[in-house]
C-alpha cells in the first residue's frame, strides 16, 4: 500500500476542526512523567529513496536461487493481477468484520473463498482459514475429538508420512489435553501406510490422519485407509495439498464415505514463499460436525428487503474467549492470504488449477528420470507420487547441498534429521516455474559433483619405471 504522508496544512486543518492547538494536546491526560525526551536509540529517519535502496539491498541478500525444494511450500507462478487486488486499500487494511453492515465486501469474499475450497475438496461446509497447515491438523484433531462422542480413548493414528513439522506442532497443542498421538510407520519400499499392515482389532480408535500426497510426495492408499477407519468407529481427518485436488481424487469420495474433516496448508494458492510465511491454513468438513469447526464460518442470507447479505455465522464472537470451554482459542485467521488465495482460484478458474497441477506432476517426473540416470542416485519409492520426490545419494546429503548452495542451487530436503533410517536421502520438487533448461542445469551441477568425488578418491597411479 503506497504511504501518502500528511503535509503541515493537513495536519493544521484537522486540528481546526477538532479545536486543539497542537497534536501534543491531544494525548494531554498523559502524566508528564512518563513522557520521554525523544527516541534516542531509534535511527535518523532516511527518505522514501533510501528506504526502497535499504531494502532492495536487504532482499538481494536472499538471492534467487533455483529452487528445487517443496517440503510443504512450494514456489508457484502467481498472476500479476492477484497481489494487485489484494493490496487495495478495501483488503489490505480491512479489520475483523465483526460488523456485518460495515464488511460486506470482505464477507463476501470469504464465503466465496469457503464456497471454492469445499468444492476443490469435495466437503460440505469450509471456514474461513486457521494460521497454516500445521496449527490446522492440530484443530482437526481437537475437532475429531470433540466430535466423535463414542470413543472414549482421545487415540488419534497419526502417520509417519505426514510432515514432521506438523506432527511436532501436533503434539505441542494437544499434548497436554490427554489426547494420545500413536504414530503408525511407513511401509520401506512404497513410501505408504499399507493397508494390510494394519490391526484387525484396534480397539477405540477417535481418529485416523490420512495424508494425500503425504511427506514424501507419494499416494496413499486413501480408499482403504478410509473404509479401515470407519469401520472401526474412527473418524478420518485428511491432509491435503488443495492445488493437488484439482487433479486428484478428493477426500470428500474417498472410500464408501469420504473424510470427515480435511485440513491442509493453502501456500500453494496464491501465497508467495516470503522466507516462510505468512501462510494460512485450510479446514472443511462435513455438513454432521460443522458446530465443531473452529475459527469464523461465514454464511449468505438475505435481508429485510430480499436483497444477499454475508455474515459470521454459527458461532458468536465471544465463545473463542472461553477459555478450557472455548470450541477453540483460534480467535482470528489470516485473512489477507486467503483474499489472495479466492483471487488466485478466481482467475485461475478449475482448468487453470488443473493445468498448474498437471505440470508440476510432469516437470518432477522429468527432474527424477534424469536425476537418477546420474551414477550414484536413485529412487528410494516405488509408488505413484505428486510434486515431489525421495532420491538416496551414495554421497553424504548435507556436502551436495552445501556444494550446490555455492551454485545457487537449493538441492532439495534432507531427510536424515527427521527419517534417519533412509539414509542419505532428498526429497526433491519440480513445480511449473521450473524450466527444462534448470533442470538440466541442477542435473550437471549434481553430475560434476559425483565425478569430481569419484575422482579425488580414486587418485591415478604413477607409472614404474621399466
Amino acid at each position: 500500500m503506497p504511504f501518502v504522508p500528511h503535509t503541515d496544512e493537513d495536519v493544521r486543518a484537522m486540528l481546526d476542526v477538532i479545536g486543539v492547538d497542537s497534536i501534543e494536546d491531544l494525548f494531554d491526560e498523559i502524566p508528564q512523567s512518563l513522557c520521554i525526551d525523544g527516541l534516542k536509540q531509534v535511527p535518523p529517519r532516511l527518505s522514501e529513496m533510501d528506504v526502497a535502496q535499504l531494502m532492495h539491498r536487504r532482499a538481494e541478500e536472499d538471492g534467487q536461487p533455483l529452487c528445487f525444494m517443496g517440503a510443504g511450500a512450494y514456489e508457484h507462478h502467481i498472476p500479476a493481477a492477484v497481489w494487485e487486488i489484494t493490496t487495495r486499500g478495501e483488503f489490505y487494511s480491512a479489520y475483523t468484520p465483526y460488523q456485518a453492515e460495515a464488511s460486506q465486501g470482505t464477507l463476501q469474499l470469504l464465503y466465496e473463498f469457503q464456497t471454492m475450497m469445499a468444492g476443490l475438496v469435495n466437503m460440505d461446509v469450509s471456514n474461513a482459514s486457521l494460521y497454516d497447515g500445521a496449527s490446522g491438523l492440530a484443530e482437526a484433531v481437537l475437532m475429531s475429538v470433540r466430535a466423535n462422542r463414542k470413543s472414549k480413548s482421545k487415540k488419534i493414528l497419526m502417520p509417519r508420512t505426514v510432515h514432521p513439522h506438523y506432527r511436532k506442532t501436533v503434539n505441542t497443542l494437544v499434548g497436554n489435553q490427554g489426547i494420545v498421538i500413536d504414530e503408525v510407520d511407513y511401509n520401506g519400499k512404497g513410501g505408504h501406510i499399507d493397508p494390510v499392515s494394519l490391526t484387525a482389532d484396534p480397539g477405540d480408535i477417535t481418529a485416523v490422519v490420512i495424508p494425500c500426497p503425504n511427506f514424501f510426495g507419494v499416494l496413499e492408499e486413501v480408499d482403504a485407509l478410509t473404509d479401515w477407519a470407519h469401520a472401526h468407529g474412527a473418524l478420518v481427518i485428511a491432509v491435503v495439498n488443495p492445488l493437488a485436488m484439482s487433479l486428484i481424487k478428493p477426500p470428500g469420495q474417498w472410500g464408501q464415505d469420504g473424510a470427515d474433516i480435511v485440513c491442509g496448508e493453502g501456500q500453494p494458492l496464491g501465497i508467495p514463499m516470503s522466507s516462510g510465511g505468512p501462510f494460512y491454513g485450510l479446514l472443511c468438513c462435513k455438513q454432521a460436525l460443522v458446530r465443531q469447526m473452529p475459527g469464523r464460518i461465514v454464511g449468505r442470507t438475505v435481508d429485510l428487503d430480499g436483497k444477499p447479505g454475508y455474515t459470521l455465522t454459527l458461532q458468536a464472537r465471544e465463545q473463542h474467549i472461553r477459555r478450557s470451554r472455548a470450541t477453540s482459542n483460534i480467535c482470528t485467521n489470516q485473512g489477507l492470504m486467503v483474499t489472495a488465495s479466492t483471487i488466485y482460484m478466481a482467475l485461475m478458474g478449475p482448468e487453470g488449477l488443473k493445468r498448474v497441477a498437471a505440470r508440476c506432476h510432469e516437470n518432477t517426473g522429468v527432474l527424477v528420470e534424469r536425476l537418477t540416470a546420474i551414477d550414484g542416485v536413485k529412487r528410494v519409492f516405488s509408488r505413484p507420487s505428486f510434486h515431489e520426490a525421495v532420491l538416496q545419494l551414495e554421497l553424504p546429503v548435507s556436502d551436495v547441498q552445501q556444494t550446490l548452495a555455492a551454485h545457487n542451487i537449493v538441492a532439495g530436503y534432507s531427510l536424515s534429521h527427521d527419517y534417519p533410517e533412509l539414509g542419505d536421502t532428498l526429497l526433491v520438487c519440480a513445480t511449473e516455474t521450473r524450466t527444462l533448461a534448470d533442470i538440466e542445469l541442477y542435473a550437471e551441477r549434481l553430475e560434476r559433483i559425483f565425478t569430481m568425488r569419484r575422482s579425488a578418491a580414486c587418485p591415478v597411479q604413477p607409472k614404474m619405471n621399466a
